[in-house]
């Protein structure tokens, strides 16, 4: 190799070393994790010995109150509202009693769903990942400190609005598998990074979206979240 190609060579695995590192951030999903809303969507309430895992990727979110544009395969788009917890350090394999040092903020977030696409793969036993995983499909609140607002993770009320009535309440107290519990699930198969994010599963309550509605997501009266449908 002559010189000048060994520099190109060089340059290239630089970038793409950068690149890497920019890529890296994880959106994690629970399903299933509140009984209420397995019940609303006719699900078995069979207790589940492990939690219910899914994936989005680093293009999925949507931060910043910025609008969220109804895609054009979808004609039913719906909101599933969650509380969504920040991994604040590296872990792998973390036990449970040592959870809560990886985490210290939370917000409100929603995790739209393309159900009648996510209906029509589930119909063919086929993976329905791609009808939750979507570009935009995590829209994320501003994130508060756990500590610094008082805030039990096993006990945080929450709720969306849109256009100012209440659609979808719950409290992390009625979740199924509680955070640490999650934590600990999770990183037994892939390492938890600074930064990644945990929604941690919605109750009851789900339902539409239209253009134009104004969603707001709350913790206790707390505003977090703002944004419309476009």
């Amino acid at each position: 190799m002559t010189r000048l190609g060994l520099e190109r060579t060089q340059k290239i695995l630089t970038f793409a070393r950068i690149i890497k590192v920019k890529t890296g951030m994880k959106i994690i999903c629970i399903g299933m994790n509140y009984a209420s809303h397995n019940k609303e969507m006719q699900r078995a309430l069979l207790l589940k010995s492990e939690p219910v895992i899914f994936m989005k990727s680093d293009a999925s979110l949507l931060k910043d109150g910025k609008p969220f544009f109804i895609p054009d395969f979808s004609s039913d788009m719906q909101y599933e509202t969650e509380i969504v917890v920040k991994i604040s350090r590296l872990g792998k394999s973390i036990s449970r009693k040592f959870a809560s040092r990886y985490y210290d903020e939370i917000t409100v977030g929603i995790d739209m769903t393309a159900r009648d696409l996510q209906r029509k793969l589930k119909e063919g036993g086929l993976p329905w990942e791609i009808s939750k995983s979507f570009d935009n499909s995590a829209v994320v609140g501003k994130f508060v400190s756990l500590e610094k607002e008082g805030l039990d993770i096993n006990a945080i009320p929450f709720r969306l609005d849109i256009d100012g009535k209440t659609v979808q309440q719950g409290n992390t107290a009625d979740m199924i598998f509680k955070t640490d519990e999650i934590i600990e699930y999770v990183s037994r198969f892939v390492t938890l990074k600074m930064g990644d994010l945990i929604f941690t599963g919605t109750p009851a309550g789900v339902g539409q979206v239209e253009i134009n509605n104004c969603l707001q997501g709350y913790v206790n009266d707390m505003k977090l979240l703002d944004f419309q449908i476009k």
